[in-house]
């Protein structure tokens, strides 16, 4: 295996994705004259932050607030409640706007790019990293670390590099087994599971109804207390939208001991069950001549109201006054808890998304640095750390990296 040219980096950052080049800038920035290296397993830099966002780069959420912030993660929130006090979403901010890319918040606090694009991101990233001298080495996947003295070795396929300073900030894996060489340093591996999918319906009785989207639901898992409320859109294999994606990374653990098969129960109301039985009855009472099927009620898209009103047993023509109460508590049930057999779940686009990971147990909070081996920093979602959709787990991407390549400018002499 090679040396190359036996030259010591000052920080190697394992990872060119969001957290790697964060880490990577920041260090470099904050010290003047540091060597930093970057490896890349793969041929492509920050290719996450590509497809982010459907291709916007979703980089952070409008919650400026630390701990109002950390309660978006499912995974890492105490930690991250002491993190953000140091560098939160207002932070990420004013970092882009410092480096000529503004931001802009969508109703839902979701943060993008003005241009809409995530290629503005990565341009910034590329930019910068060449301006700071930042070496960037692509295809070297790490394989294993040795530390001799004070100084890590770092073999990559046929190269070896070696630095003072390591910040892994590789990603998430969703195999257990691709952790070996941070394990085989001491570091405990909380084991990899997906967060952030849809749910797939076996029954598929739903499908006729794809692309029926309702703004304002809540989904249950039967038999716990998981939820989430807001927008729910039915697909050709299930239950999508953002509450279906929050309560997938809520709920990861629970789903990934059941085998992802369990019911979810949907109101398409987003009301108490007594408030839609109060509207159902006095309809019934009091206007008895009113068509059922072609008069929808809660502002649910007239497709899935007749489907639900079919499926309790309503007729095409009658009235209101015409439906047996057997009927209407079937309408009921079916608007307040409508019952979704789910068998199996889907990727949310190309965002996977893990929990686990190393664990924070092992690492000091207030540096990222691992409490097992010295010099050894941890960024970014190879920690057991994961938020909801919404540009969350790119803010504690940043954060993490933040926090990371301050400390490690630090301790340089």
């Amino acid at each position: 295996m090679k040396k190359e040219s036996a030259k010591i980096f000052d920080l190697i950052v394992i990872g060119g994705g969001a957290a790697g080049f964060f880490g990577a800038m920041e260090a470099a920035h904050n010290k003047k004259g540091v060597r930093v290296l970057i490896l890349e397993k793969t041929s492509k830099l920050l290719s996450k932050v590509k497809v982010s966002g459907g291709g916007r780069c979703n980089v952070t959420h409008q919650c400026f607030e630390a701990t109002p912030l950390s309660k978006h993660y499912p995974r890492g929130q105490r930690a991250l409640k002491i993190l953000f006090q140091k560098f939160h979403a207002k932070d990420t901010v004013a970092w882009f706007e410092n480096h000529g890319v503004e931001l802009k918040a969508e109703e839902d606090g979701r943060m993008f790019p003005v241009t809409n694009n995530s290629q503005t991101i990565i341009d910034c990233f590329l930019r910068e990293a060449e301006l700071l001298k930042i070496e960037i080495k692509l295809s070297q996947e790490v394989t294993r670390i040795e530390k001799t003295d004070k100084v890590f070795h770092v073999h990559c396929n046929e190269q070896q590099y070696m630095a003072t300073r390591i910040l892994v900030a590789a990603g998430g894996y969703n195999k257990p087994e691709n952790y070996g060489w941070l394990s085989n340093l001491g570091q405990e591996i909380v084991q990899p599971i997906p967060s952030l999918f849809t749910f797939n319906d076996s029954s598929k009785e739903f499908t006729d109804l794809m692309g029926v989207a309702v703004p304002d639901a809540e989904v249950k898992i039967a038999g716990s207390k998981l939820s989430q409320r807001g927008p729910v859109l039915i697909t050709h294999w299930g239950l999508s939208g953002p509450a279906v994606i929050k309560l997938s990374a809520w709920a990861a653990v629970d789903l990934h001991k059941v085998h992802y098969t369990f019911t979810a129960l949907v109101n398409w109301t987003g009301q108490p069950e007594v408030e839609v039985r109060n509207t159902l009855m006095t309809l019934k009472k009091e206007n008895s001549k009113k068509q059922v099927l072609s008069n929808p009620l809660f502002g649910l898209p007239k497709r899935l109201w007749e489907f639900l009103c079919l499926k309790a047993g309503a007729e095409e023509g009658k009235i209101w006054s015409d439906q047996s109460n057997k009927v209407i508590n079937r309408l009921i049930e079916l608007l307040f808890a409508c019952p979704f057999h789910i068998k199996g779940k889907t990727t949310f686009k190309e965002e996977f998304v893990t929990c686990g990971g190393v664990s924070l147990n092992d690492i000091n909070l207030n540096t990222m640095e691992s409490k097992k081996v010295p010099g050894l920093y941890f960024a970014g979602e190879i920690l057991d750390i994961d938020g909801e959709t919404g540009g969350f787990n790119f803010q504690a991407a940043w954060t993490t990296a933040w926090v990371a390549a301050r400390t490690i400018t630090t301790t340089l002499l």
